[in-house]
């Protein structure tokens, strides 16, 4: 009886108990959380409006905030690497409580005027930056959240918000139930002749968990893409396709049973009446109140200036795969579900590379311990495997992470592998903020690194292709920023408080080590031999980086265009405009095949359910930086210390108590070039581009 009433959620001490956390402790402990942060917040501003200090209304305000912001993290990490009928709705019951609180945050006026006094104050002078800055951020936000609004309107933005995050959660369980709800059946192995071993024996597990003969295929990406990439059954690979481009949509196997296209005209038609609320002539103005980029003006700018100089090159590199495919004896012309079939054998016939045949130099175990190594060398760290750790699959791995000192600065968990109810994708997440307690104890930041690789299938280690080896690096960037943060308050420390276009910029960076001879010398080693990367294939594969890029550059172009003018542009008497726009922005940038039935925007998650509405473009703004943050170690040596220490200080440990851009000058010695970017990414700028 007794374990029945212990609520872990409740009781968050130390590392959370993920493993006995239940569907039914979500609500009381969520619900509990705010509202004691609610109650704390009316007290402090009652008891010192007339004296506010930084100890004596912030501080309190922080301790329970934090309290909340914990719980919420543990219930949303599992209801995204764990989900369930029962967590998933005990999460979206949540939705509105958090909704309602931030909105009552936001709102409250009294303490908004409370923390105005403050900053009027002389001991505002005396606060350090990173307070100053939050208590900045804090003011913006405020007025973001519609303080300065009529009773009336403040009272329509509450329920805009409330209906929003439902909406965006609708969308991704949409996506989530369609990806889960279609899979291809294949009896006989010599339909997928082409198919590595290592897919067939995925494929062979999958078959069994559903107690089928043969092999089965889902829409998971470890099983789609190579799928799409090595099957020569054409048909097939068009099945596979055209399930994967209609998910959650009026088109392909599933039609109408997920469909997403009522849910994007909702949230846009809500963002956009939130977005005049406040004064904002579009959501994409919004968006950028927060952001680095100044204007919209400056973003479609950035965006078209990229694509006018990638085009040229991108039509080549696909009149280049079309040549290829007819003389390989494709008939009539090239189809989407082509294209990865052609530029893999394309690929392999020009540079002997075959990213399937360098699995087996990439076992998990050897990848991770390079990947620390990497970060050992640059900044000076240390980690330790962490054992005993509670965690939420047997999958899981924990480490914590020592500075020079041997000082623990922070721990993270590692989740690699693709399984039922996690959803697709990849990702880094905070499970807590490094801060001040207020018993005085510095609270460590904690970290949750995502992935979705192929699992190890009978007991034998997982082996990643480099691309996967890439996401890893990639994430881990965000991780270390999270990680080595020396900024102790909360809402700035790590990835909090850091302006959404600058937070790519420590995940992009770190991939570029992924691509070193000196670090796949120690990240690589085969399977059976021990050997690392032999010299030719470490040269084939960089070779190989740059293959298509142009082509690459715009696909993200495509995804951050779309994005960004959907939202700049949508007009209440118009409606959504979303195939209208989609159709103008392939025309400018687009230069592969079209699937005229595709229905992309439905299962564009990271704009209608993660943060990247109207701010896409982030990637390919952050991608700037960091290829240009990277220049100074091709300059100055990979594992320079110098350089090392001075991105650690500059970028990973300032989090967002100040503003990237003054970090990333500090670094270089000046600002960025987007020629660094096309340099890196092996695009040659046309003369007429340059003009």
């Amino acid at each position: 009886m007794e374990d029945q009433e212990f609520n872990p959620l409740l009781h968050l001490q130390g590392l959370p108990l993920f493993s006995h956390v239940k569907p039914e402790h979500v609500y009381p402990a969520v619900k509990s959380a705010v509202d004691h942060s609610i109650q704390v917040i009316k007290t402090v501003v009652a008891a010192h409006e007339a004296d506010p200090t930084w100890d004596n209304v912030i501080a309190p305000i922080e301790e329970a905030d934090d309290k909340l912001s914990k719980i919420w993290s543990v219930v949303s990490h599992l209801n995204g690497v764990c989900n369930t009928e029962e967590l998933r709705e005990a999460h979206d019951k949540c939705l509105p409580l958090m909704a309602e609180y931030s909105t009552f945050v936001g709102q409250y006026k009294p303490l908004c005027e409370v923390i105005k006094k403050l900053k009027r104050t002389d001991a505002f002078s005396l606060l350090t930056d990173a307070q100053k800055k939050s208590i900045d951020n804090s003011l913006r936000d405020f007025h973001l959240s519609g303080i300065d609004l009529p009773d009336d309107k403040q009272k329509r933005y509450a329920e805009i918000s409330a209906e929003l995050a439902q909406l965006q959660s609708t969308f991704s369980n949409n996506v989530l139930d369609a990806t889960k709800g279609y899979y291809l059946h294949i009896k006989d192995r010599s339909e997928v002749t082409g198919l590595p071993h290592a897919q067939l024996v995925q494929a062979e597990s999958e078959a069994k968990k559903r107690n089928l003969d043969g092999l089965v295929f889902t829409l998971d990406i470890p099983s789609y893409l190579p799928f799409l990439t090595y099957v020569e059954n054409r048909d097939l690979r068009q099945q596979l396709y055209i399930a994967y481009v209609t998910r959650a949509s009026d088109q392909g196997p599933n039609a109408h049973k997920w469909d997403n296209q009522s849910t994007i005209d909702s949230i846009l038609r809500l963002r956009h009446e939130l977005a005049h609320l406040l004064g904002f002539a579009s959501y994409a103005h919004l968006s950028l109140a927060t952001k680095m980029a100044k204007d919209p003006e400056e973003v479609i700018a950035f965006l078209e200036d990229l694509a006018h100089k990638s085009k040229p090159q991108g039509l080549r590199e696909m009149q280049e795969l079309r040549d290829y495919a007819a003389a390989q004896g494709l008939e009539g012309e090239m189809q989407p579900w082509d294209v990865a079939f052609y530029s893999q054998k394309l690929c392999k016939e020009k540079y002997a590379y075959d990213p399937q045949e360098l699995r087996p130099y990439f076992g998990v175990s050897k990848v991770v311990s390079g990947l620390f190594t990497c970060a050992e060398r640059l900044y000076n760290v240390s980690f330790r495997p962490r054992f005993g750790v509670d965690v939420w699959h047997p999958d899981v791995r924990c480490y914590d992470i020592y500075d020079r000192f041997s000082s623990k600065i922070g721990t993270f968990y590692i989740d690699l592998y693709a399984r039922e109810g996690k959803r697709g994708g990849a990702w880094m997440d905070e499970c807590q903020s490094r801060r001040y307690r207020s018993d005085g104890s510095l609270q460590l930041p904690v970290a949750y690194l995502v992935c979705n690789f192929t699992a190890p299938i009978n007991g034998k280690e997982s082996l990643l292709t480099h691309e996967e080896v890439v996401t890893l690096f990639h994430e881990f960037g965000h991780g270390l920023n999270q990680l080595l943060t020396r900024i102790d308050i909360a809402d700035v420390s790590g990835i909090n408080g850091v302006p959404w276009d600058a937070v790519e910029l420590p995940s992009q960076f770190n991939e570029n080590f992924a691509w070193q001879e000196e670090v796949l010398n120690f990240l690589s080693c085969h399977e059976k031999t021990q050997q690392p990367l032999p010299k030719e294939k470490l040269e084939s594969l960089i070779k190989a980086k740059n293959y298509e890029s142009a082509m690459a550059m715009l696909r993200q172009l495509e995804f951050a265009l779309f994005d960004f003018r959907l939202h700049l542009e949508y007009d209440p008497e118009k409606g959504s405009r979303v195939y209208e726009i989609l159709k103008q922005v392939k025309d400018l940038v687009a230069v592969t095949p079209q699937y005229e039935l595709s229905r992309f925007p439905d299962s564009f998650t990271h704009i209608f359910a993660g943060g990247y509405a109207a701010g896409y473009y982030s990637y390919k703004w952050a991608e700037v930086l960091a290829a240009d943050a990277f220049g100074r170690f091709l300059e100055d040596g990979i594992f320079d210390e110098k350089a090392g220490a001075a991105f650690r200080d500059c970028i990973l440990a300032v989090g967002g108590a100040s503003d990237p851009m003054k970090g990333f000058v500090a670094f270089r010695g000046r600002k960025p070039s987007v020629d660094a970017l096309l340099k890196q990414s092996g695009i040659s700028i046309e003369p007429a581009a340059a003009e």
